[in-house]
């Protein structure tokens, strides 16, 4: 029978010790203040924790303590122990032993036991539950498996980069689990070659974060063709085999060798995240008609396979088959998105033939949803795939479901960036609206599902890198991630635990950080109040704000992903107060989503009567906008509304006022 917190409480300071020095131990601990002799307050983990019983004070550790595993247990637990005091000593100034047997006074106890109590945690995910119990003079980790361990001491790991000293973790128990199976990412490196020093670091951020599933998009091309010439368009397949039949296939922009898929492998396995590689056919597929040209559409002339042909399918079921065995997960993607519905048919035939084929060689398949917009649904489709839900007129999840799918939510409005675009999420994907409006199970449009409905697996955001001839970087495509990789990560894992203050979830996050092996990722949510700005956390004022959680505060804070919002009405407007006259010469913006198509900075000495010094007219995209004028001298700045792209209001990341 499951506790209930309440419960778990009272069994816990039954009979609870205060956290008093113990003589000749690894882990003396200060005796509880005045102010810790109270029920201690949740480790601030991200995402948060399912349940906790607070106990009273705190427990030190030392770099006498040691991570202890059970005698016998299996060997990913021993390499999970000597993985977490390398991090430890990365993250803090610990410096913990590791050790075989039973755990003493001071030492952290990491083992596993399926049986365990983990509250509510559905029974299929138990394996990926935990408990973390901190005594006055121990800590106990306790997992359904070795990946409910692994999330076990990332809690312990972001608990002592939360605690006051780096060394200590709050007394008391927590049990958690997710509420969802797939809590992944896909990231397109097909259209864009993404380093393996990059992969390796989301691997380790994705475990810091308990997300478990990261799809790599291996192979795709610019949307249209130069001049509708396919055979100048950028097109890329990122896998290097050694095959002599399959020489000149791989990307010479870049590509992944056997050893660099390996390499991914082993840090997924360590960071409990499965990788699930997409070879994307038959439309995407303009890499494979450039190797083999007879294969395409239009005598070659085409992103689209021809599918009439039985040697289509042949050769296809030779990729397949050459890159499996380096595949460790259990998963295949074999995409089927976009192809023209007029040859449905053989569309249909295809997916048949191919799927089994892909289970044939020992793999699940996922698939990309497109059966109503190809077939008006999916009867007589292949029914061993699950579904990636990514537009609802393509194939919504109430249709998939119908149809007998298990689903995951991909949603494109919902969830796709297309990093700079003007469409998708240019900018990208809104961590404040995440945080407070989503959730899995919504998909708009009337499609939202029953929250942990059962034919739902998780939710997968995608970045599509369809500016082939864009010159941004790959980090610059991190800064759009880490805009909502965290609240979408608490989302995925237990939902609303974190509460509704999302000022509060980002200092936590702030506060953990990316984890460890992240070195290569710059953390941008860090406030980084642009040298010279005189706006920054000055004193500021709106004409509305859409909801309170986005105050005008937001805008002057040196937080790039919190943001200020107005009421949906033209003439709404941001004023900052300078403190005093001061002397500046532009005005930096950078707008959401809904951002100012027409709009006036405008000055001011005695915030009453205004100046125009900078006009914006039809401004055609979000993002970072910058107006130049003569140097002026006010106390007062603000940004005067004339007319709204969008039919939301205006809403600002941040506002800098520049000398």
């Amino acid at each position: 029978m499951r506790l209930t917190l309440r419960r778990l409480a009272g069994s816990l300071l039954g009979g609870v010790l205060l956290a008093v020095p113990l003589a000749g131990t690894a882990s003396s601990a200060p005796a509880a203040t005045a102010a810790e002799a109270v029920n201690t307050a949740p480790p601030g983990v991200v995402p948060a924790l399912q349940e906790w019983a607070g106990g009273t004070g705190r427990l030190v550790l030392t770099s006498t303590s040691r991570i202890v595993v059970p005698s016998g247990s299996p060997s990913s637990l021993q390499n999970l122990a000597t993985q977490v005091a390398a991090e430890a000593a990365e993250l803090t100034s610990l410096h913990l032993g590791v050790a075989t047997g039973t755990a003493g006074a001071g030492d952290i106890a990491l083992r596993i036991d399926p049986a365990a109590d983990f509250g509510a945690a559905k029974t299929a995910l138990r394996p990926e539950a935990y408990r973390f119990s901190a005594g006055t003079t121990s800590v106990d980790i306790v997992g359904g498996s070795s990946k409910g361990a692994f999330y076990g001491t990332r809690t312990l790991l972001q608990a002592i980069l939360g605690s006051p000293d780096h060394a200590s973790v709050p007394v008391g128990t927590a049990v958690d689990y997710p509420n969802y199976a797939v809590r992944g990412f896909m990231l397109d490196v097909g259209r864009r070659y993404f380093t393996p020093q990059f992969i390796q670091s989301y691997l380790h951020w994705m475990g810091w974060l308990k997300l478990n599933t990261l799809q790599l998009h291996l192979n795709d091309n610019e949307i249209s063709p130069p001049n509708g010439d396919w055979s100048q368009a950028q097109s890329a397949f990122r896998l290097k085999s050694t095959n002599p039949a399959f020489a000149g296939l791989a990307a010479t922009d870049g590509s992944y060798t056997r050893s660099d898929w390996d390499a991914f492998e082993t840090t997924a396995a360590a960071n409990s995240v499965t990788l699930v590689p997409e070879i994307d056919s038959p439309a995407h597929a303009r890499a494979f008609i450039k190797f083999r040209p007879t294969l395409g559409l239009n005598g070659g002339n085409s992103d689209h396979l021809d599918l009439s042909k039985p040697a289509t399918t042949t050769f296809m079921k030779s990729v397949f088959a050459e890159f499996a065995p380096w595949f460790q997960g259990p998963t295949v993607h074999i995409g089927v998105d976009e192809y023209p519905a007029s040859l449905a048919g053989q569309y249909q035939t295809y997916i048949n033939t191919l799927a089994p084929y892909v289970r044939s060689l020992g793999k699940t398949v996922n698939a990309w949803g497109s059966f109503t917009q190809m077939s008006g649904g999916g009867a007589g489709y292949d029914k061993g795939m699950v579904i990636n839900s990514w537009n609802n007129g393509w194939y919504g999840p109430k249709a998939a479901i119908a149809d007998g799918y298990k689903v995951i939510n991909s949603n494109d409005g919902l969830l796709y960036v297309v990093p700079f675009a003007n469409y998708y999420h240019g900018q990208g994907l809104d961590g404040q609206s995440i945080f407070t409006s989503w959730a899995p199970n919504v998909f708009g449009g009337g499609q939202d599902l029953a929250v942990q409905d059962p034919n739902l697996l998780g939710a997968m955001p995608a970045v599509w890198n369809d500016l082939v001839h864009a010159t941004y970087s790959e980090l610059d495509v991190h800064g759009l991630i880490e805009k909502s990789f965290n609240a979408l990560a608490q989302k995925m894992w237990s939902g609303g635990a974190a509460g509704t203050d999302y000022t509060a979830f980002l200092h936590q996050v702030i506060t953990v950080g990316q984890g460890p092996g992240t070195a290569y990722l710059p953390d941008t949510l860090q406030p980084q109040p642009t040298p010279g700005d005189l706006a920054y956390n000055r004193p500021v004022t709106a004409s509305s704000v859409e909801t309170p959680a986005f105050p005008a505060a937001y805008a002057v804070d040196g937080i790039e992903t919190t943001r200020w919002s107005s009421a949906y009405s033209n003439n709404q407007w941001l004023q900052v107060d300078l403190g005093g006259a001061r002397q500046f010469s532009s005005a930096r913006l950078n707008w959401e989503a809904a951002y100012g198509k027409d709009y006036n900075i405008q000055t001011s000495n005695d915030g009453s009567t205004w100046n125009t010094v900078a006009q914006r007219r039809g401004l055609t995209s979000a993002g970072p906008d910058t107006l130049t004028f003569p140097t002026t001298t006010a106390r007062y700045v603000r940004m005067q509304g004339i007319t709204r792209a969008t039919a939301y209001g205006y809403s600002l990341y941040s506002l800098q006022i520049m000398p």
